[in-house]
């Protein structure tokens, strides 16, 4: 299905691919689902099997450690066969990783539910790092940024569903609260770790069933051919052209601590609501519930700021937005650190609307100028998304060490971790905004 293309929003090699950019597009929403379903289960796993925040903090470094290992084995893939193939690949991994959810089950352990989220992330990976820089190259690079984040917005609305989904989950589990667990003999545990990983595992066999469909798709539609032609270069070569430039190695950083301060205001708004409506009198279940609908409310406002971002794209520099939606975002941190009430959610919700145009905008900034090593570099910045296995453990680390600094509890103590993620993404802003709108300089 071809399109009207004024702007070569959506043109590829000259012709207008509309029917093959929404296919793409909503796998952006089919990875959005995992990784939103999957945050909040820190807590449901820390309940499920009797482990502490730290132990259970391993679920985000198992998550992000997929997309790490095979960031660059998905790049050589595409490099060789097609960003189509790679596409594929990564629906089957995903599909694989969700239904191995299954035996983990059965097994009734901890360490099975990391490796199938190791193997789905893999299949992550393949889709962050074949779908993201194909969309790039579905149309002009004066226009790619805007196009990335109008792509990226249908994966914000893949992560409210996740949110949603994750909620529904967690108010069905066994109300029972994490003391009362630690007392439970061993057949009694057995039989409500059972019925409660039973409604864990469910979102997953769902979703693999949806991204099989994708799949068979995906294998009979004509997608259009990559506009970039490769050369023979070599790998290393590719990369020492790639570290050659400021814009795109600081642009891998910026991902990195981007990806960081997301994986931390979403991970942990659980314990933040929890110790507050637990203060106000609730009971640790409602607590946990009405804390999740925060964090629903937050991947909505989220969503709908990464369209209005993408419309405001047209008049404002997308380096220049970066960097003033990092401001705020750490404004807003700064009142989640010092609020120990209701109020300190609130400011923790709007740090969502800031985070909105962060990985697409980084994203686009990195690959400007990249020309054939555009799937290489690609797999770095994606690659970069193991600052979401970095810095959740250490904000685990601060909250289960429950220190105070002047009253302040160490649930808000630790939200000093996104703020200095979000002082990297700024300063990256506005480096890159330095560069090319006041120095002009387009080889950095």
């Amino acid at each position: 299905m071809k399109a009207n293309d004024k702007d070569g929003f959506f043109s590829l090699g000259g012709n207008g691919y509309l029917l093959s950019f929404l296919l793409i597009t909503a796998c952006f929403a089919l990875w959005g689902f995992a990784n939103n379903v999957t945050n909040p289960m820190v807590g449901a796993f820390s309940k499920i099997f009797r482990m502490s925040t730290i132990e259970a903090s391993m679920v985000p470094v198992a998550f992000n450690l997929g997309y790490f290992c095979m960031a660059f084995p998905a790049a050589l893939f595409i490099q060789r066969y097609s960003f189509k193939w790679g596409v594929m690949a990564g629906l089957g991994l995903y599909a694989l990783g969700a239904l191995l959810f299954i035996p983990a089950k059965a097994i009734g352990d901890f360490y099975p539910f990391l490796a199938a989220y190791f193997i789905l992330t893999c299949g992550l990976s393949f889709l962050e790092t074949s779908c993201n820089p194909y969309v790039y190259c579905m149309g002009s690079e004066a226009t790619a940024i805007r196009r990335l984040n109008a792509a990226q917005a249908f994966n914000a609305l893949g992560s409210v569903g996740g949110m949603f989904v994750a909620m529904s989950v967690h108010a069905s589990m066994s109300p029972m609260e994490r003391s009362s667990r630690m007392q439970l003999p061993p057949q009694q545990f057995d039989i409500i770790k059972d019925h409660d990983l039973g409604l864990l595992i469910q979102p997953y066999i769902f979703i693999a069933a949806i991204v099989v469909l994708f799949l068979v798709i995906m294998a009979l539609m004509h997608m259009p051919a990559d506009r970039m032609v490769d050369t023979e270069k070599g790998l290393v070569s590719r990369l020492k052209e790639l570290l050659q430039r400021k814009n795109y190695r600081e642009g891998v950083v910026a991902e990195f601590f981007y990806v960081g301060a997301q994986a931390a205001c979403w991970m942990f708004i659980i314990q933040y609501g929890t110790r507050i409506f637990v203060a106000e009198g609730m009971t640790e279940q409602a607590a946990e519930v009405l804390s999740q609908k925060y964090n629903v409310v937050a991947i909505v406002f989220f969503a709908a700021s990464r369209f209005i971002c993408t419309w405001l794209m047209k008049w404002f520099a997308p380096s220049r937005m970066l960097s003033t939606l990092a401001i705020i975002g750490i404004s807003a941190l700064v009142g989640v650190v010092c609020f120990t009430d209701r109020n300190g959610i609130y400011c923790l919700v709007a740090v969502s609307i800031c985070l909105s145009l962060m990985f697409p905008t980084i994203y686009g900034i990195a690959l400007q100028g990249i020309g054939e090593n555009i799937k290489i570099a690609g797999a770095g910045l994606i690659m970069a998304i193991l600052g979401g296995s970095f810095f959740p453990p250490l904000q685990a680390a601060i909250i289960q060490s429950n220190i105070s600094l002047m009253g302040l509890p160490s649930t808000n103590l630790s939200f000093l971790i996104p703020m200095i993620c979000l002082a990297g993404v700024g300063w990256y802003g506005h480096r890159s905004y330095v560069r090319h709108h006041i120095l002009n300089d387009e080889t950095a």
